[in-house]
């Protein structure tokens, strides 16, 4: 797998972001203003307790992306802002679910607050590795929102499904993978799923009659091998 280029606390900026940085601190800012480099800015807002200045960065309007100085230069402080805790929930849960941006996003994973978990968890900009980690997270409701994310990866459903802990609901969704959902899933590995889904005890009464119609005799001897 190719290594993402996240920002980390101890190397938050990368090269393009800094050349950027320097390009545009030659000249200031629209308003003749000091322009203050990345790494100063980044590091401010990381350690910023103003939460009225934080709430305003994490929604302003990201620059066009034909100005790739000034884009990398947002994308890169929204992760400072993703990290604070002192940026409010609600701003937390909106970059969440909005952030198409592996750096915000692995940093927001990791957010004391559940519902900002549960966001990532259902963003579909995730990469696959980082929706299967929150599979595992402790939050019920975290794991229930990876499995039901479409990045989530055929193992880490199977592993779901297998999840004597697994509730009812996300038992539901996953028992009509590569049937009534996702039809074109891949045959073999969606009924796997089904079967797993077939064997939980948590599986609703419901859920358990259609898959005793299920298109494949590994489900249905499932089935039929709790009654």
């Amino acid at each position: 797998m190719t290594k993402l280029n996240t920002m980390t606390d101890e190397n938050p900026i990368n090269e393009t972001q800094q050349s950027g940085d320097s390009a545009a601190s030659q000249g200031g800012d629209a308003n003749g203003a000091a322009f203050e480099p990345l790494t100063a800015s980044y590091e401010r807002l990381r350690h910023s307790t103003d939460s009225a200045e934080l709430s305003e960065f994490a929604r302003r309007p990201l620059p066009d992306r034909s100005d790739q100085a000034a884009f990398s230069r947002a994308t890169a402080l929204l992760e400072a802002v993703a990290g604070n805790k002192h940026t409010p929930v609600e701003d937390r849960v909106f970059l969440a679910s909005t952030m198409p941006f592996p750096n915000v996003l692995v940093k927001l994973s990791v957010d004391p607050e559940p519902s900002v978990r549960v966001a990532v968890a259902a963003n579909e900009d995730d990469k696959n590795w980082l929706v299967g980690r929150l599979t595992k997270d402790p939050i019920p409701e975290v794991r229930d929102a990876a499995l039901r994310n479409k990045r989530t990866s055929w193992k880490m459903r199977l592993e779901g499904a297998q999840d004597p802990a697994a509730d009812s609901e996300t038992l539901d969704y996953l028992g009509l993978l590569g049937t009534e959902l996702e039809e074109g899933a891949p045959a073999v590995l969606s009924s796997m799923v089904r079967r797993a889904v077939a064997l939980n005890p948590n599986t609703s009464a419901d859920m358990m009659a259609k898959l005793a119609e299920d298109p494949s005799v590994e489900v249905r001897h499932a089935v039929e091998s709790r009654r």
